[in-house]
């Protein structure tokens, strides 16, 4: 995936910022422990929830019992918003991803997810990996992927600042 180039939004910034640099954005997201992912119900109405999730290979990946709501709303409509950062005005940076939520179901990827879901999250968030699901006990876990199609970046506090990195297609 190649790196974008942050497009700094004058009009929600403090004159003198400047853009973040992508690097930032993904270190941000690599470190974020937890999300809320944005879904859309088929009925048109929103549905949001928190989550953790592992960026992993240019995408952020997360998953959910195939029977949720979020689930069942992805297989209706693949389009989410996940967002993350600080619950404060005036310090830190959030940042929202946007795009598709794709199935993650060949079981060598799974694999290589669940070895980073581990090491980010701890043993409590050991996974085993079958027929194309996380295995955590009795139950199965169905694993997503969003490989950003546009990224805002909102800095808090002086300077506040806000970037945009945009990838085609």
């Amino acid at each position: 995936m190649r790196e974008p180039e942050g497009v700094l939004d004058a009009r929600y910034s403090s004159p003198g910022t400047r853009a973040h640099d992508w690097s930032e954005a993904e270190e941000l997201l690599t470190g974020a422990e937890l999300f809320w992912l944005a879904t859309v119900r088929p009925d048109g109405r929103p549905h949001v929830t928190p989550l953790i999730a592992v960026w992993h290979d240019g995408a952020l990946h997360f998953s959910t019992g195939g029977d949720e709501r979020k689930a069942r709303n992805l297989a209706a409509n693949p389009q989410v918003v996940l967002t993350t950062g600080r619950n404060d005005w005036a310090r830190g940076y959030d940042l929202t991803v946007e795009g598709a939520a794709v199935r993650v179901t060949d079981d060598g990827r799974l694999r290589e997810l669940a070895a980073a879901w581990e090491a980010k999250y701890g043993p409590a968030w050991h996974y085993e990996v079958a027929d194309g699901c996380f295995r955590h006990g009795p139950g199965a876990a169905l694993v997503f992927a969003v490989r950003p199609r546009k990224v805002l970046g909102f800095g808090k506090g002086e300077p506040f600042s806000q970037t945009a990195w945009t990838w085609a297609g």
